[in-house]
């Protein structure tokens, strides 16, 4: 039998696509990993100039593995995902096939999975006059809340939003990185967000979580399993020090990577494989087979119960461009891929 072919999918120029080797991207460890257990690995570097031609490649080949951020530089992947759908109908297996990031990889997850043992008191805006309309009261009856754009990363259209003195005026402060706080009247607000409801998109609504100085947890999923953990000190939605946002007091710590098995986070882990996941699935309509190669989870901790136990609150959830990913994560890439290649045949 011939060796199955894969493509390796991520953004790049014209000249990264002409010099991308195995070797020669972040990618590398799972170039490896693929080709020690046979399996042929091709660079696919993507652009919207050329995606002719990588529509092309990737109908020649068996499978793609897809690392694209659903922004990128004023760039979304509405040329790439319906180049996957259409290579996927013809044969070749994608992960993560668009329709499932649709499914479990945009904030409004957040809404659907509100009611699992992951969720928080979360609202939905469907339209910018239900937001006009809904938001300023919830606002002004509790604290401070969390908004989300339904697609972005990397912080983008996440806002930390408090009244000032009153439900007019409020103080907010976007995830991006080097994001400042800002004052101003809250129906300037409201306006600003209008872009986000575009291409039937939405806002989802969650509580500020107190407890987000102690880190995020992010739980890395190999399909249905977990493959390793990630615990980073962020400094998202916290307002930046005198010195200012570029200042080393103001850079989120680093993710310390952990194995599978490390012990602070097992009772995560049963969570995540024994509940949450295969919950999540059925509520979705997806099954295991559909799910994404690589994918992970990030959590933040929630209060903690009467006994002392450990709580946490999903914030979201990433499919489309997980990395860095833990040092046992390449290993278990390629043993996921070489089994949904062989359960396609």
């Amino acid at each position: 039998m011939q060796p199955y072919r894969i493509a390796v999918l991520w953004r790049g120029d014209r000249e990264a696509r002409r010099q991308a080797t195995p070797q020669n991207n972040r990618y590398h460890r799972i170039f490896e990993e693929l080709a020690a257990l046979g399996i042929t690995a091709e660079p696919a570097v993507f652009d919207e100039v050329f995606a002719d031609e990588v529509r092309r490649q990737l109908l020649a080949v068996d499978g793609v593995l897809v690392w694209v951020d659903p922004l990128s530089r004023g760039r979304t992947r509405a040329v790439l995902d319906p180049l996957l759908r259409e290579v996927a109908s013809q044969g070749p297996w994608v992960s993560a096939h668009p329709d499932v990031i649709l499914g479990m990889g945009t904030k409004e997850v957040l809404y659907r999975t509100r009611n699992l043992g992951w969720g928080a008191e979360t609202r939905r805006y469907r339209t910018a006059a239900q937001f006009a309309a809904e938001f300023p009261a919830l606002l002004g009856s509790g604290g401070p809340r969390v908004l989300k754009q339904n697609r972005g990363n990397d912080g983008q259209g996440v806002w930390k939003v408090e009244p000032v003195t009153n439900s007019e005026t409020v103080r907010v402060l976007q995830a991006l990185r080097g994001s400042m706080p800002e004052e101003l009247p809250l129906a300037a607000f409201i306006a600003r967000c209008g872009p986000y409801f575009g291409d039937g998109g939405c806002i989802i609504d969650q509580p500020f979580l107190p407890r987000l100085r102690e880190g995020m947890i992010r739980c890395y999923m190999g399909v249905d399993r977990v493959v390793g953990f990630g615990h980073q000190l962020i400094k998202a939605l916290i307002p930046p020090p005198p010195e200012g946002p570029d200042s080393p007091a103001a850079q989120p710590g680093p993710r310390i990577m952990h194995g599978p098995y490390a012990a602070p986070f097992q009772a995560l882990r049963a969570k995540m494989e024994e509940e949450w996941t295969p919950q999540m699935t059925q509520l979705l309509g997806l099954d295991v087979g559909s799910l994404p190669i690589i994918w992970d989870a990030d959590f933040l901790y929630g209060p903690r119960t009467a006994a002392g136990e450990e709580t946490y609150v999903l914030c979201e959830i990433n499919v489309n461009s997980v990395f860095a990913i833990p040092d046992e994560a390449p290993a278990a890439i390629a043993r996921l891929t070489l089994d949904r290649l062989r359960r396609r045949v």
